[in-house]
């Protein structure tokens, strides 16, 4: 169906000078990151204190889940491009996280021998697909509703962005406190998530007249004959793959290595043997780009697990549950992405903007400054003594800055360094490293885990190994700005042409919490 045949965006009716439809998938993408960012809050809590994993098991659990949520929408937005549409994909994504979230709230009575725990796979198993249909899809939607010169397309994913960044917090809030209040308790924080969940599944059926056609198959015979139920039938069995990958962590650590490795070799042959030697140059400072980014996740993903942890043991938090203060971040998104932007466009206008090297390397600084200041700060009271909370807010603000330098700049710079016929692969890449990242993180959260050894013991285990990160990321970080004007010559920004790159994806100045939405699999982007 192609998108110019379509009644115009705002036929039916507009909002606040926007289509309505931009609306539907504003409320259906906020209640689902409310569930999603609910329930990854108590996560790791679950896995502890219900599941009596140690902290390293289940460190490892927490980053495999995580890596393969990352994973998941690169194979979601291709069956979505090739067969389904967006609109399908989305609605089959939402479905699969319902029920997923749902499970989760099948508690039982914990412990690992209890057959009940098999739910509680299958729970991951199904949010981990479905996010990978829903998250791939649903912000190219937003792209669809208006004209490719429409001034509106902006300020359509600041807001869009907003309704990501407040059902994150909101998520973290409520289900974090239901979760972890003794009066209520898992079943009710996963219950809040899964119906969150499903009230983004009503919005987004019922909005459906309002998006107009947007997001059908582009080919719909692809799907006659039952072939559209092939494709849920090989989602599903993605399930049961996924079901025994994360009961199996080494085996999704093998799979990143294995595949990982692979793929970086094949884009250097490609980049060696077949490009121009600017389009090779430009491969390299993309390669190199993307090796930083997976230091920077694998430290900043410590939020879910082992600082989860640590501010529920050892900081005061003033009976705040700790599950709670995972909001921190999106908050700050909320209050400081446009700031950011309003900075760069300020910087660039007088010709001081830093080159995207540059960024990466702040970003990895501040990321590992954060873990010194938190380090500071505990061993400045004494290692006997609660931690202020006021140092769990600066490192998320520390981390958050550190984020808004490197995230949204990413997925921008592997779209201007790529040729046309790379795009899809480096932007897999790049989507690959943020999996790897992600699971690097949950080893470094297992090596905090320091069972048997006492509060003060323990607690000095994790602040040596945050010292030890903080000051890696510190040295890693100072290195990459140190050669980032190699870095940017190799970018060869000055002979890029204006058909060869789009210079900035739709929204990409306000992602952050999200930074795998800003442009992703968007069609609109694809450069001929």
């Amino acid at each position: 169906m192609a998108t110019q045949s379509l009644p115009h965006g705002d036929s039916a009716g507009t909002i606040m000078g926007h289509p309505k439809g931009l609306f539907v998938l504003f409320f259906a993408e906020m209640w689902e990151r409310f569930s999603y960012y609910g329930m990854r809050a108590l996560l790791i809590f679950y896995l502890v204190q219900h599941w009596l994993f140690t902290d390293s098991e289940a460190s490892i659990i927490y980053g495999a889940y995580t890596a393969l949520v990352y994973i998941a929408p690169v194979v979601g937005g291709y069956l979505a491009d090739r067969y389904l549409g967006q609109r399908k994909a989305v609605l089959f994504g939402a479905i699969l996280l319902t029920f997923g979230h749902f499970f989760m709230a099948f508690e039982g009575d914990g412990g690992q021998q209890t057959a009940i725990i098999n739910v509680f796979w299958l729970a991951l198993a199904l949010i981990i697909v479905g996010s990978g249909f829903l998250k791939a899809n649903i912000s190219v939607m937003v792209g669809q509703l208006y004209p490719r010169t429409d001034i509106r397309r902006d300020p359509a994913y600041t807001i869009f962005y907003m309704g990501i960044n407040l059902g994150a917090a909101a998520g973290s809030l409520l289900c974090g406190y239901l979760g972890m209040h003794p009066d209520w308790g898992w079943s009710w924080g996963f219950g809040a998530a899964g119906i969150g969940m499903l009230l983004g599944l009503v919005v987004f059926i019922w909005g459906k007249p309002l998006l107009l056609g947007r997001g059908e198959p582009k080919d719909p015979a692809k799907l006659a004959g039952g072939r559209e139920w092939v494709i849920y039938g090989a989602g599903l069995a993605m399930v049961a793959l996924c079901w025994l990958a994360i009961q199996y962590q080494e085996l999704v650590g093998w799979v990143l290595a294995i595949f990982g490795l692979a793929l970086v070799a094949y884009v250097l042959f490609i980049a060696v043997a077949r490009l121009h030697p600017h389009e090779r140059d430009r491969i390299f400072a993309a390669m190199f780009l993307i090796f930083v980014s997976i230091v920077f996740w694998a430290l900043f993903e410590q939020a879910g697990s082992s600082l989860n942890l640590f501010t529920d043991r050892h900081v005061d938090t003033g009976g705040v549950p700790a599950a709670m203060f995972q909001s921190i971040n999106a908050i700050y998104i909320v209050l400081l992405a446009p700031v950011f932007a309003a900075v760069w466009t300020w910087l660039a206008r007088r010709g001081w903007e830093p080159s995207t090297p540059m960024k990466f390397g702040l970003g990895v600084i501040q990321v590992g400054l954060g873990f010194l200041v938190l380090v500071w700060g505990s061993q400045s009271v004494g290692i006997s003594v609660a931690t202020p909370v006021l140092f769990i807010f600066l490192i998320y603000l520390l981390h958050t800055t550190g984020e808004l330098c490197l995230s949204p700049v990413g997925l921008s710079a592997m779209n201007r360094l790529s040729p046309a016929h790379m795009a899809s692969l480096i932007m897999g890449t790049w989507f690959f490293a943020s999996a790897t990242g992600n699971f690097a993180a949950g080893l470094i959260a297992a090596a905090t885990g320091a069972e048997g050894v006492g509060e003060e013991a323990g607690k000095q285990v994790v602040l040596d190994v945050y010292s030890t990160v903080g000051w890696y990321a510190v040295a890693i970080g100072v290195g990459v700005m140190v050669i980032s004007p190699l870095v940017k010559k190799l970018m060869h920004l000055d002979t890029l042409k204006d058909d060869e790159a789009v210079d900035h994806l739709p929204g990409e100045t306000e992602a952050g919490l999200e930074p795998q939405e800003a442009g992703f699999n968007n069609p609109d982007l694809r450069r001929t």
